[in-house]
């Protein structure tokens, strides 16, 4: 713009500074250049001359300056030329565009003439022309170049030509400046004969040609997406009806349109790479497809290299049923019934990476020697087995049939531990990284990882995965929820058995406690505080409990801190006075503090605490005392309140009878007098006690009517046993008093006594079968007892010489007593 104005000043100037003759005004000078347009950068060469009539010059000498804009620039006059004629050389014009101006030195310079030189490239040949056909409605071809890189700085005009051979017809079509495309209309142009397409430039430095484009007008038309319907007929195919739109659909009969086809499956998000169909027509088969898949299908077509349409819409599809393929991958957790010899297994499965369920409403079968123990739709079973069964089937069912059976083999347990250690790590949003930490083993197969959620019960919700035997990581992906506690075990497993699992349990993300326990507090005997509190409910704990923190804190005290560990969940202060505490409960992602429990303990006197102290003491040394009197008294009825002196009837004998027996005298409790007995008697005991027997002595300590016949018999037959009842029964028949008490007015009194002392167990086995007195001489010729006839229990009571003949052998020491006086 400033170029244009400059010129227009130059001209102003040139016009007023000028001589006027008869043909009007004349400039005074006039400059003239090689050419007003150059290539850019080359050298410029000018020359000014100033007309004799110019009254700018007139009688003064002439001193002639050049400037290019507002530039000086060196001149020089020319040779055999008179002042008015001076010449200047520009060795490089690095402009796109300036004023050249002649100058009469003057104060200031006076502008007597100048030109406009403008710089520039030739064009550059137009590149990468293209043509395509619209077979829309109306149907046009329309073609496109790219200009250059390189700018020309001067105006260049572009231009399309067409050479049709067949119809020998020449068009040219000019284009506005700035525009490089251009839509030829359809009687221009014919679809199925080759045409001649080049685009030419020009500006004012030259002119170029494109490369000729030969083309046939159909060939360069891009169809507009088709549609297409899938339809299943065939195991493993679908089947695409396509249709061209109904503006194209007169091309689609002449079976030369390409197709290309891709599809993918349900669960994937990536297309498969286009499949190419050559001189397609319709319906196409898509084939080598999973069975009982949905798969999305789209198309594309072009004429021959046309350009290919858009893909159109996607239209879905299911192949096929059929019977199931693939192995299934298993778990098996066992455990042994020792009272029916049995194994109970629980069994778990999932389809490996190779299963293809092929179908709908697919279930499970498992058999033990071609007999189904389970048939089910879930991923789990439960069954007993025989200890001499080794291996088990499984199959998948589906309404086309059955899979080859996978072989699960019954392991048993082994002791041998491979798995160190195990942790889990949050990987993602759903997922865990596991990772173990193991020692080399020979025969290990892989590895078993196991997953539950600790808060739900039931086999539904255990999963499973398996890691190969060089793993020691794997990426567990499941329904896992955020402060939710998960049960994970890594077992290894071997060819011949499973070892033991390394369980320990993870949170996918974690937060603070959703409670603290309440403390319980307590003093202990020595005035120490104990501080309990209960365990955190598992569904309460947001996180893994990292430690038990207790704040504690007297009247004037600062604020104590201590550290519990998590399985402990106790503490003990040994400062008495503290005032209050509070319980802090720590996870990973948080910590939460309880409400602070203030202490209300009664303090203890100083003089009643003493006080205590010495009545202990003094009770203390009191039970010593007497413990010491008790042990080591030697007065023998102090000890008999305590010991008493329980004769053992089977170690005793008579010391000595007279004649006096019969009489009711009483020997002194200080004097060694024979001590009178009537009557001695045993019961007999069986030596086995039926149950009945057994209860009848144990429940009738009460009970004496029956005295007589309780203590009749002998116990010397060869099957006593007293080892069947911790007590053993002994009675005796008294007919004196003792210590000199007079005589009982009363009738004899039979007198039973049950003693828990073991009388006749703890004694020497042998022992005489009768009670005879070794001092006599003789014996009768009938045997002498201490027991009586089977009726020994009189029916009423004699008179004391009468009840001698109840006791022979006594009355016989009696008489041989008599005797010897």
């Amino acid at each position: 713009m400033i170029s244009k104005w400059m010129s227009v000043i130059v001209m102003l100037v040139t016009f007023v500074n000028g001589a006027r003759n008869e043909d009007g005004i004349q400039p005074c000078a006039k400059v003239h250049t090689s050419s007003s347009v150059v290539p850019l950068g080359s050298p410029v060469t000018a020359t000014c001359v100033i007309r004799e009539d110019c009254p700018l010059v007139t009688g003064q000498a002439v001193h002639i300056e050049w400037r290019l804009d507002d530039r000086l620039i060196p001149s020089s006059p020319e040779a055999s030329e008179s002042s008015r004629v001076s010449r200047a050389v520009i060795s490089s014009f690095n402009h796109t565009r300036a004023i050249l101006t002649c100058c009469i030195q003057a104060s200031p310079p006076q502008v007597v003439a100048g030109v406009e030189i403008r710089a520039g490239y030739p064009p550059e040949a137009p590149q990468n022309l293209t043509c395509q056909t619209n077979l829309t409605n109306p149907i046009t071809i329309t073609c496109s170049w790219d200009p250059g890189q390189r700018e020309t700085h001067l105006p260049t005009q572009y231009s399309l030509h067409t050479e049709m051979w067949a119809e020998n017809e020449n068009y040219s079509y000019k284009l506005p400046q700035g525009v490089h495309h251009y839509t030829i209309p359809r009687f221009e142009f014919v679809l199925f004969y080759d045409m001649k397409i080049y685009v030419k430039a020009v500006n004012e430095l030259g002119e170029t040609t494109s490369a000729p484009l030969v083309l046939e007008p159909v060939s360069s038309a891009k169809f507009d997406p088709p549609s297409i319907q899938v339809i299943s007929e065939r195991y493993g195919c679908l089947r695409l009806n396509w249709n061209l739109s109904p503006d194209q659909a007169w091309l689609q009969s002449c079976g030369l349109l390409n197709l290309e086809y891709r599809f993918k499956s349900v669960d994937s998000t990536q297309w498969n790479d286009p499949v190419l169909v050559q001189n397609a027509k319709t319906p196409v088969d898509m084939c080598h497809l999973l069975h009982w898949t949905r798969y999305f299908a789209q198309i594309r077509v072009r004429y021959q290299q046309s350009p290919w349409s858009e893909w159109s819409s996607s239209q879905s599809g299911v192949t096929l049923e059929s019977a199931p393929t693939g192995r299934l991958d298993s778990w098996m957790e066992i455990s042994e019934d020792p009272l029916l010899k049995q194994l109970n297994i629980s069994l778990f499965w999932k389809p490996s990476k190779g299963f293809r369920a092929n179908g709908q409403n697919v279930s499970y079968i498992v058999l033990v020697q071609r007999r189904v123990v389970c048939s089910t739709r879930e991923n789990y079973c439960t069954f007993s087995l025989s200890r001499s069964i080794k291996k088990v089937y499984v199959k998948a069912v589906n309404a086309a049939g059955k899979s080859s059976p996978t072989v699960v083999q019954i392991y048993k347990h082994k002791a041998h531990p491979v798995v160190l250690d195990a942790t889990a790590v949050p990987y993602g949003n759903n997922s865990f990284l596991v990772q173990w930490r193991s020692m080399d083993s020979s025969g290990l197969s892989d590895y078993v990882v196991k997953w539950r959620p600790l808060l739900k019960s039931g086999l539904s919700h255990i999963q499973f995965d398996i890691a190969g035997q060089n793993q020691s990581s794997i990426v567990i992906t499941g329904s896992f929820e955020p402060y939710k506690p998960y049960g994970i075990s890594v077992y290894p497993r071997f060819t011949d058995g499973i070892g033991p699992p390394k369980t320990f349990n993870a949170y996918l993300r974690e937060k603070a406690p959703s409670m603290v326990p309440k403390l319980h507090i307590q003093k202990t005997w020595n005035s120490d505080i104990k501080i309990t509190w209960d365990e955190i409910p598992l569904d309460q704990r947001n996180g893994k409990i990292q430690d038990y923190t207790v704040f504690y804190w007297n009247q004037k005290g600062p604020v104590n801190v201590v550290n519990v560990d998590t399985e402990k969940r106790s503490v003990i202060l040994k400062d008495p006075s503290v005032h209050g505490a509070v319980l802090m409960v720590s996870t990973f992602g948080g910590s939460l503090n309880g409400s602070a429990v203030h202490f209300e303990f009664q303090p203890f006197d100083e003089v009643a605490s003493a006080m205590i102290v010495i009545g202990s003491v003094f009770g203390l040394s009191l039970l010593i005392i007497f413990i010491v009197l008790t042990c080591f008294s030697k007065h023998e009825r102090f000890k008999g309140i305590f010991w008493p002196v329980v004769p053992d009837p089977a170690n005793s004998f008579v010391l000595r009878l007279t004649s006096e027996s019969t009489q009711y005298t009483h020997p002194s409790c200080d004097s060694e007098d024979p001590i009178y007995l009537s009557h001695l008697s045993f019961p007999d005991i069986p030596m086995k006690l039926s149950k009945e027997e057994d209860d009848l002595w144990i429940n009738s300590s009460e009970e004496t009517s029956d005295l007589g016949e309780s203590i009749c018999g002998s116990p010397f037959i060869t099957e006593f046993s007293g080892s069947n009842s911790d007590s053993v029964p002994y009675a005796t028949v008294v007919f004196s008093g003792f210590c000199n008490s007079p005589p009982p007015k009363e009738p004899h009194v039979y007198l039973r006594s049950e003693s828990t002392q073991p009388l006749l167990e703890a004694e020497e086995p042998f022992t005489p079968k009768c009670y005879q007195n070794l001092a006599l001489g003789g014996m009768t010729e009938e045997q002498h007892f201490f027991g009586p006839s089977h009726d020994c229990v009189p029916e009423e009571v004699a008179d004391p010489e009468s009840l001698w003949d109840d006791f022979p052998f006594l009355r016989a020491l009696a008489m041989n007593d008599t005797e010897n006086d």
